[in-house]
């Protein structure tokens, strides 16, 4: 069985083996200037028939080894809540062994749902949810036209937290370019300090259909982001918080926890800026975007 997808397809690293349903199509906030992941898409909301025959498809051999589903596109959270509850009941009674669903979340979808329906989601297997910080900066947050500020997402997530969900939280280097790089590595850090998320993973500022963005920042060198991330990795300061870099646009696999590994990560930055300093990358910039690796 092939589901028809609507290409482009995103799903975060640790997701590589689940099953993908996509039951909505883009991102509803679709605003963020840096973003170009769905702008070729125009959002929409998969009706409820078209999902359910697509999870009824697999073939009744293959279920019993579904055991993580990821919901897409860009903010799957925002689907009507008792159509979500629907989706996950037929989740769970086609694939018997179904331990966990992820999802992306949105500031705007997570804005939108009470902690009694978060709650109620993570009972039917709704375990995890990745959200985009993008940065804890206020004003970063301002140029890149995220539509909330840290404060709020803050609070939300917090939310989810009561819940009961498992949040991994994202936040891009070198996204506010050279202007505010310090103040983007503080806040990111403090802000990640007072969720202490599950998971905290560390993506790369790179070209891809954001031009009109790049202009508006002064775009950091290779070397420059690893100074951003060794700042942010040192002020950092959560608890059982699970650090990895390991998107492609990362050119510095980092893995490790908080606040276990803090020394360990900081010295692997530090090794590598050694290194970069004989590297003619130090002064390259961000890299462009290649197909090939999506």
């Amino acid at each position: 069985m092939f589901f028809s997808y609507h290409e482009p397809l995103f799903r975060p690293p640790s997701e590589a083996a689940s099953l993908i349903f996509q039951i909505t199509i883009g991102c509803s906030q679709n605003r963020c200037k840096f973003c170009g992941m769905y702008k070729m898409k125009q959002f929409r909301v998969r009706s409820l028939d078209d999902i359910f025959t697509e999870i009824r498809s697999i073939p009744p051999r293959y279920r019993p080894g579904v055991r993580r589903v990821f919901l897409a596109d860009g903010d799957a959270l925002i689907y009507p809540q008792e159509g979500l509850e629907r989706i996950l009941d037929e989740l769970n009674e086609v694939f018997p062994a179904l331990t966990r669903v992820g999802a992306y979340a949105s500031p705007n979808s997570l804005n939108l749902k009470s902690e009694q329906d978060l709650a109620s989601l993570r009972a039917r297997k709704l375990r995890i949810l990745y959200y985009g910080l993008e940065s804890g900066d206020a004003e970063t947050l301002h140029l890149i036209d995220k539509g909330f500020g840290p404060d709020q997402m803050l609070e939300q997530c917090l939310k989810a937290k009561a819940a009961g969900m498992k949040l991994s939280i994202t936040a891009i280097l070198g996204l506010a370019g050279r202007k505010r790089s310090a103040e983007h590595a503080a806040a990111t850090a403090d802000w990640i300090t007072a969720l202490s998320p599950e998971y905290f993973s560390l993506l790369t500022m790179f070209q891809r259909h954001n031009d009109d963005f790049l202009k508006l920042i002064e775009p950091l060198s290779h070397g420059e982001i690893l100074l951003e991330t060794r700042a942010m990795l040192e002020r950092l300061a959560p608890q059982g918080t699970i650090l990895r870099s390991n998107h492609v646009s990362n050119f510095l696999s980092l893995a490790g926890s908080y606040p276990k590994d803090r020394q360990r990560l900081i010295d692997t930055v530090d090794a590598a800026l050694v290194d970069a300093k004989r590297d003619p990358r130090w002064y390259a910039e961000i890299p462009s975007y290649h197909e090939e690796y999506y």
